[in-house]
């Protein structure tokens, strides 16, 4: 069957217009590990930039042309490097995976075992054997886990690193309610000479806010992220560490070993959402707090079985929900999309395997919150949620409510609008 060329061109236009429709002003999206770029940032992420190559380290480049590349960059590390308090940071991953799979690569040999959160309990696929580390060849095992504080069991878990003696202890997850103990478990780290990496990607908007701890400054040898889930900027990687040994070995993991291309396009969103975070990140990332723990507190008292209720549900951005007696994660998520409240089915440690009947919903408030939601609107969502899954109303009545109520909320908040900075030129065309 041959292309109809007009017709495709047609096609992938309606797509991104349908798409763009539906999720930026008539959804609630609640998947706790994406966010929006503000104004500016999207203006200037798409560049020249996105089509050259500067391989190499800054200052030391294999191309000519990038004098500007080094420039910005340079500017971007710095700007991180205060943001963070953090000695040496490295831009140049393009995904978070990236930057976690660089840490393994420079520290670890082919048999080595690392230790993470388990699976059930929201450790990311690039903790696990069946992720980066499985194709690294390292061994993976578990951190014992405590369901009752809803985190890792400090005792139990220093008396497994005394006992198998890991290169990497992996702390931070995809799910992530409260923080991990880093300063509890670093002495025992530390004399089994293993470094402790605390993947940051969930919570890195709020350590920039200062509503969640940094690691670093608790202790952690490396710290590594994404750049697009609390922190609103575009998908990224970035590593962090004071430690300038562990920094060279990681650098050459980075480049040569996993890239040759760091999507230089994205460091001017990047720089532009950091210094948005220097300004508005306080503000935003307590509002992002007090609306997780609105709409875990609504969404208990309205009968949903929400995780946590003993440790006053959470800390950071996201609320976890048992949904297992209203016919599971999967479908509840679907029965929600078609109200168009967007979640994500998760698995609870109680679950018996992740790839199983998923018992959970796990929701982040980041997006709306920028968007300019606040409490009452959280206690809306809550209400809207309940329609569905606990009163039984028709997805598709609820969802004409849930457009009109997303109709208030369309402007992005905590951030600047190209007009905001006197920009008034399109930066992106040049003749």
């Amino acid at each position: 069957m041959s292309l109809d060329i007009d017709s495709a061109l047609s096609r992938v236009l309606d797509l991104v217009k349908v798409h763009n429709r539906w999720r930026r002003l008539e959804s609630i999206n609640l998947i706790a590990s994406e966010n929006v770029m503000s104004p500016l940032a999207e203006y200037v992420y798409l560049n020249d930039m996105e089509g050259r190559y500067a391989e190499g380290t800054l200052g030391n480049r294999y191309y000519q042309g990038t004098k500007y590349i080094d420039a910005l960059e340079g500017l971007l590390t710095d700007i991180m490097r205060q943001l963070f308090h953090a000695k040496f940071v490295d831009v140049r991953p393009i995904s978070g995976t990236i930057a976690n799979t660089a840490v393994y690569a420079a520290l670890t040999e082919p048999g080595d075992t690392i230790l993470s959160i388990p699976i059930t309990a929201g450790s990311h696929i690039s903790h696990r054997a069946n992720g980066a580390p499985g194709i690294l060849r390292l061994k993976v095992m578990n951190l014992p886990w405590d369901n009752d504080e809803f985190n890792v069991d400090v005792d139990k878990s220093i008396k497994l690193i005394r006992e198998v003696k890991p290169k990497i202890v992996i702390l931070g997850s995809s799910v992530y309610l409260f923080p991990h103990p880093v300063r509890e478990l670093l002495d025992a780290v530390h004399e089994v000479n293993a470094v402790l990496l605390h993947d940051s990607a969930h919570v890195l908007g709020l350590i920039a806010g200062k509503a969640f701890p940094n690691p670093l400054e608790l202790g952690a040898d490396i710290m590594t992220s994404s750049t697009h889930k609390t922190f609103p900027g575009p998908q990224g990687g970035i590593i962090f560490t004071n430690n300038e040994e562990l920094f060279s070995k990681i650098q050459k993991a980075v480049f040569p070993g996993l890239t040759s291309n760091y999507h230089h396009h994205r460091y001017a969103a990047t720089a532009v959402t950091a210094i948005e975070m220097m300004k508005f990140g306080e503000a935003y990332a307590k509002q992002i707090v007090e609306n997780a723990r609105t709409l875990a507190e609504e969404l208990h008292a309205l009968g949903f079985n929400v995780v946590a209720e003993n440790k006053g549900f959470t800390r950071t951005h996201q609320v976890l929900v048992d949904v297992a007696k209203l016919g599971g994660g999967a479908k509840s998520a679907a029965l929600l999309e078609e109200a168009n409240i967007i979640v994500s089915k998760t698995a609870l440690p109680w679950d018996k395997a992740f790839r199983g009947e998923l018992s959970g919903l796990r929701l982040g408030v980041q997006e709306m919150t920028r968007f300019g939601m606040g409490k009452d609107e959280m206690k809306a969502i809550a209400e809207f949620m309940a329609r569905v899954l606990i009163k039984g109303e028709d997805s598709g009545n609820v969802r004409k409510e849930v457009i009109e109520f997303r109709r208030e909320f369309t402007m992005i908040k905590y951030g600047f609008h190209p007009k905001d900075v006197g920009v008034d030129i399109d930066l992106r065309i040049l003749v």
